[in-house]
């Protein structure tokens, strides 16, 4: 019997259910006043903090001096990674670097109706951060998806934080996959810790302009507080995947996708929904069957039964509008008519589109960022992208004749709003 929660249109508990699924993205109280309480610590203490919280949460002990990976370390990942493992991060670099070109926005310029230059200029971020999370397995795909974006688009100097293991060292690949990606400095620091440190900075380590990248709920929410101190990307928080699927899905790649998904385990969001009862069942069915060949199967199976759901809805228009209340960060869309249904999806991170299109394929190459907003901030945010790396600047040049067509309007705005300097600033010029 499938460990997932199944309900039909028909059920009593169906539509108090399908309530639960139009989500914001909120902290729990717990959290927040956790993460308060870190972000204060690392304010008034810097590296010392950090060191202290290291041990408390990682078991690690580290010094203020070694809060750094060294060059050692790097070449000696670089020495170590195999080269299978050097090609995959070729090829998924190489994916996500075109994909970031045609992404990144562009100068322009232009005259408005009186006859003024107008523009805007796009430039790189000085310095921005990307937290890689750590954990059971080393997100080698997270650092080319963050990194390798800041690499698109120009950004002269990246600062990585991922957590390093109790005995002080990070994993060789994921070292390997920062190098790659034109990574300048990596700091053996995780959680709402890390972020604070970017935000901040203390006395080794300076602060950035932009934090990117996923994490976990204390993570997602060090970000929210410090908004202001530094801009971040989105809140990205534990996996998600909804798939919805008409009769012509396949129940043996979706079960397949639903339990890729469930690897990455903590509160992971599993949902499939359909408006074919037959499909519902081969889906359940497979999902059970699939599971017993894994080895990982108990460690699934807690997953899938804390947080996952298989749907039969109404009809397949019901089943988008339950999709873009739920805002999921992954949206497998499997139906006849892709194109229309593809049009009403509007909150979705990413779209897979297809019978074909394995989620798998996103997370690692495909090129777009895997790093997409979770636990509905999709209604919101859109996924990581090569353009957030880019500051933007408006451009304006007026010669005489702009000056003065603009002059009778900027007067009126200034009478309305009681600023008569504002006024006396452009008939100064007027004048000559």
């Amino acid at each position: 019997m499938t460990p997932m929660k199944v309900l039909t249109h028909r059920d009593p508990g169906y539509a108090s259910f399908v309530e639960t699924l139009s989500r914001r993205a909120f902290p729990a109280p717990q959290v927040r006043r956790a993460v308060e309480e870190i972000i204060a610590e690392v304010a008034t203490q810097g590296d010392r903090a950090l060191v202290e919280l290291a041990g408390r949460f990682d078991g690690v002990e580290l010094s203020p001096g070694r809060l750094h990976v060294t060059a050692e370390e790097i070449d000696a990942a670089k020495r170590a990674v195999r080269s299978s493992t050097r090609k995959a991060v070729r090829a998924s670099l190489r994916n996500i670097t075109e994909f970031a070109k045609r992404s990144l926005r562009r100068d322009w310029s232009a005259r408005n109706a009186e006859g003024a230059r107008v523009g805007e200029r796009f430039v790189p971020f000085d310095r921005v951060g990307v937290y890689v999370p750590g954990g059971k397995a080393p997100l080698v795909s997270t650092a080319l998806m963050t990194a390798g974006f800041a690499r698109a688009a120009k950004v002269p100097e990246v600062l990585a934080a991922t957590p390093c293991g109790p005995d002080g060292t990070i994993n060789p690949e994921l070292l390997y996959a920062l190098h790659a990606a034109g990574v300048d400095e990596v700091i053996k620091v995780g959680g709402a810790q890390a972020v604070a440190a970017m935000a901040l900075g203390t006395t080794s380590i300076r602060p950035v302009d932009r934090i990117f990248g996923p994490g976990n709920a204390y993570v997602v929410e060090a970000k929210r507080q410090l908004v202001g101190a530094v801009s971040i990307d989105l809140l990205p928080g534990p996996s998600e995947i909804l798939v919805l699927a008409d009769k012509t899905g396949n129940a043996r790649f979706i079960a397949a996708d639903l339990l890729a998904q469930a690897e990455h385990g903590g509160d992971s969001v599993i949902g499939f929904l359909t408006d074919s009862k037959a499909l519902l069942n081969q889906v359940a069915r497979e999902i059970e069957r699939q599971l017993e060949s894994l080895s990982r199967k108990d460690y699934l199976r807690e997953v899938l039964e804390k947080g996952s759901f298989l749907l039969q809805v109404k009809n397949f228009a019901e089943g988008v509008r339950i999709a873009n209340e739920f805002a999921p960060e992954h949206l497998s869309l499997v139906c006849r008519d892709e194109s229309r249904r593809l049009a009403e999806i509007r909150t979705a991170g990413a779209v897979y589109l297809g019978n074909l299109s394995a989620v798998a394929v996103g997370d690692f190459l495909a090129g777009p960022s895997h790093t997409l907003p979770t636990g509905g901030a999709g209604r919101s945010f859109s996924g990581l992208r090569a353009d957030q790396f880019q500051r933007r600047t408006s451009v304006v040049k007026m010669g005489a004749a702009a000056v003065k067509n603009s002059l009778p309007v900027v007067e009126e705005f200034a009478r309305i709003e009681g600023l008569d300097a504002h006024g006396r600033s452009v008939a100064i010029r007027v004048e000559g």
